[in-house]
């Protein structure tokens, strides 16, 4: 299965302007790396997002929200949003929002 391609260009409209950020395609899917450190993305029709340790917990007390893991062994500090839990803008804008506040505090590769 290929990957949601419009999930992937609403991310890609909401972080265009963004400077340090670049697409690759990976997985099967696609990440958002800013400034080298891959800060989300999509895997199938999933949100992928790096929020570190303490907000993925919070983020798992969502319903559509569970742990990334597409290997058996689930990422630390990451997690996945089914679609039903990005479907609108403001939602999918918070989201992402909360991966790069995470990933922005890291020194650039």
């Amino acid at each position: 299965m290929s990957f949601n391609e419009r999930l992937a260009d609403r991310i890609h409209a909401l972080l265009k302007e963004r400077s340090g950020m670049t697409a690759k395609k990976m997985f099967g899917g696609i990440g958002f790396l800013l400034n080298g450190h891959m800060c989300c993305g999509v895997y199938k029709d999933n949100l992928i997002l790096r929020v570190g340790e303490d907000m993925a917990e919070t983020l798992l007390e969502n319903e559509h929200v569970k742990q990334f893991d597409i290997t058996g062994r689930a990422m630390k500090g990451w997690v996945m949003v089914e679609s039903e839990g990005y479907q609108n803008d403001k939602d999918l804008r918070e989201f992402v929002k909360l991966s790069v506040k995470f990933v922005e505090k890291m020194p650039a590769k």
